[in-house]
């Protein structure tokens, strides 16, 4: 039997206690353990969390984060299936278990140019995080179209898949000169298609299913070949359907008095895990 470490007691606890925005709707079996009251516990990061976080390639593929997930949300035992509506409201609530919840961030005043530091307070970011209503259907002709959120695993992928679409536009602008203009041309059509097919991706992941007068269909190829083979303006209809679920939950911008200026502008903020942690 593995004698208990008598250091045990001075092990690192749960700093806060959250009630996820999903309450545990979306996860697979298996992926969370629940609570009976529904808070779950958040542990403040170990030195091994925040050496992980500052490293760019894992950032970059998303190791970070699910191992950053495991080692403060223990709970959560399966951090790639997190759905995206929970994904702000952990990342801020493990910062603020290990660094309180005063941000201070650099802003830079449009009037007169002017950079200053701003403290942010965490607590008000958590109480702007809002969930879309995926009960909420959309109606078209004899369909219905019921909406799901992405989980961690599908965000990240499309965020490589953006990164490498930025990629190929750089090369494709011409800011590149040691292409040729048939290889711009080559770059700007792979980008163009890469766009189009990680709209189509991201949608077919964002509908949980279609349901007509005579079936329901939640296959995802089947779904995928309906928005490749629909109208434009069916297309259009979903996509602005989906744009505005999430438009509904976006952080608002931060509204800041220049202490240079006196002028008072709106500075956006979003959850740039390469800073946040830093």
């Amino acid at each position: 039997m593995a004698e208990n470490n008598p250091l045990q007691k001075y092990f690192r606890q749960p700093a806060i206690y959250i009630k996820l925005p999903s309450d545990g709707k979306g996860y697979p079996p298996g992926a969370l353990e629940m609570p009976p009251n529904r808070e779950i516990p958040v542990y403040p990061m170990t030195a091994m969390d925040e050496i992980v976080m500052r490293t760019p390639d894992a950032l970059f593929n998303g190791t970070s984060n699910v191992r950053l997930f495991n080692s403060c949300v223990p709970n959560i035992k399966d951090p790639w299936a997190i759905p995206s509506t929970d994904l702000d409201l952990l990342l801020t609530s493990i910062r603020i278990a290990s660094y309180g919840h005063e941000l201070e961030m650099s802003v830079r005043c449009p009037h007169c140019e002017e950079e200053q530091e701003y403290v942010m307070d965490l607590r008000t970011v958590v109480d702007q995080i809002k969930t879309p209503d995926y009960n909420k259907h959309l109606s078209m002709a004899d369909m219905e179209i019921y909406f799901r959120p992405l989980t961690y695993r599908e965000v990240n992928e499309s965020s490589k898949k953006q990164f490498e679409n930025q990629r190929l536009l750089q090369v494709s602008s011409g800011e590149n000169s040691d292409i040729t203009e048939e290889e711009r041309i080559n770059a700007m059509g792979l980008a163009l298609e890469s766009i189009t097919k990680l709209t189509t991706d991201s949608m077919v992941n964002s509908i949980a299913a279609i349901k007509t007068a005579e079936t329901l269909v939640e296959n995802q190829e089947h779904i995928r070949e309906f928005l490749e083979n629909t109208s434009s303006d069916t297309f259009d209809k979903i996509r602005d359907h989906m744009m505005g679920m999430r438009e509904g939950t976006e952080m608002k911008p931060l509204h800041i008095k220049c202490k240079e200026c006196e002028k008072e502008f709106d500075a956006p903020f979003t959850l740039d895990q390469a800073n946040f942690f830093a």
